[in-house]
């Protein structure tokens, strides 16, 4: 049985924007986006160059299978070591900006965990450290915290590359707490991303840590725990609210009112909330109805 323990209140990420008073001619002009696509291209080369050439300290996980994960250099005394690019896997998404544009995110598992697996849009608890490529350290959480993993700034959500990762993995099998307030957590996942900037920060990195534009990003996370989350109290779980299934919720909005329908109470925008247009069985199962048949349902129907 694998277990690791914690004392810890949950914390909800929140990020701040801190703006400097300049003089006009202080100011520094807008960073110009580059192409899309010949980021893509840019950016798998720097990661692949890295899994090539570092690895990770597996040898470790065989005698404690909750060590950190640490990378280093193949070099020396560690010319042996089994790079990373024979150790990760990989998926391809569309940019949601550019559906020309495709990324490879590579990711490594190194348990993938036997709990609960996160829908793209639910709550985690995790902890994580964020790093370059250079190994260069410029976030982390040591003790669990909560994470919206919605890729949209106005919920406070992650980068589109971590959050795309994490729904790869499976929280603790069982959490159990203790007298003095500690939690047990037993056989969650581990692993790591690598994260090119199209599906991270692209050219406005947060004022955090010294991340330039452009920058790819690794972060390595544990996954304790998730909940399924309902953003705008609806009724209806977030991941639900996804129409056109591409695991991105800000282009979901089927009134039109430029509030995408997982952060809106009344979906159609026919002044009935979303709640009152369908129906939450005693088992928790949903049933959404059609009383004009017409193949929609009433609560994306403004008609009815």
């Amino acid at each position: 049985m694998i277990r690791i323990k914690y004392g810890f209140a949950l914390l909800v990420i929140f990020f701040a924007i801190t703006v400097s008073c300049k003089k006009d001619d202080d100011v520094e002009p807008p960073i110009p986006p580059r192409d899309r696509g010949e980021e893509a291209i840019r950016a798998q080369a720097e990661i692949e160059a890295f899994l090539e050439t570092h690895f990770y300290n597996y040898e470790d996980f065989e005698t404690n299978p909750n060590s950190k994960i640490v990378f280093d250099t193949i070099a020396g005394d560690n010319a042996d070591k089994t790079p990373l690019m024979q150790q990760v896997t990989f998926k391809k998404f569309k940019d949601v900006y550019d559906a020309s544009v495709e990324y490879k995110l590579y990711y490594l598992v190194v348990r993938e965990g036997e709990g609960d697996k996160p829908h793209f849009s639910d709550f985690t608890t995790n902890t994580y450290e964020g790093r370059t490529l250079a190994l260069k350290m410029f976030d982390n959480a040591v003790t669990p915290i909560r994470l919206n993993l919605v890729d949209d700034k106005t919920t406070a959500g992650i980068i589109r590359g971590l959050q795309m990762a994490l729904i790869e993995f499976r929280g603790a099998s069982n959490v159990t707490s203790n007298p003095d307030g500690t939690l047990n957590f037993e056989n969650y996942g581990i692993g790591a991303v690598f994260v090119p900037s199209g599906l991270g920060y692209y050219q406005y990195p947060p004022g955090i840590g010294g991340i330039k534009p452009y920058e790819q990003l690794i972060f390595t996370f544990e996954l304790f725990s998730r909940e399924i989350a309902d953003h705008d109290g609806d009724g209806i779980p977030s991941y639900m609210e996804d129409l056109n299934d591409n695991k991105y919720l800000m282009d979901d909005d089927t009134d039109g009112d430029g509030v995408p329908n997982y952060l809106d109470n009344d979906d159609d925008g026919d002044r009935r909330l979303t709640k009152d247009e369908i129906i939450v069985h005693e088992d928790g199962t949903l049933e959404f109805p059609d009383k004009n048949g017409n193949g929609i349902p009433d609560y994306l129907d403004p008609s009815i």
